[in-house]
């Protein structure tokens, strides 16, 4: 049974449901097309994270764009 976890950024940039559908129906496809699994068993999770607990390059993603804000402005 595949499991597949897809995590994304929450709040104003959060997919809208009928994006997480089509996530969804495609990578059950393409799980159904690569690897010839059964799409009644294949598990699709859709994580929303919020923007300040994603971290890059030992920074939070709201401190990075604050600073890219900055030097673009």
């Amino acid at each position: 049974m595949p499991y597949v976890n897809i995590k994304v950024t929450g709040g104003s940039e959060a997919p809208t449901e009928e994006q997480k559908n089509e996530l969804i129906k495609g990578v059950t496809d393409l799980l159904v097309r690569v690897l010839n699994k059964n799409p009644a068993a294949t598990v699709v999770v859709i994580d929303e994270v919020p923007m300040e607990n994603w971290g890059i390059d030992g920074e939070s993603v709201p401190v990075r764009r604050k600073k890219q804000a900055q030097t673009a402005g």
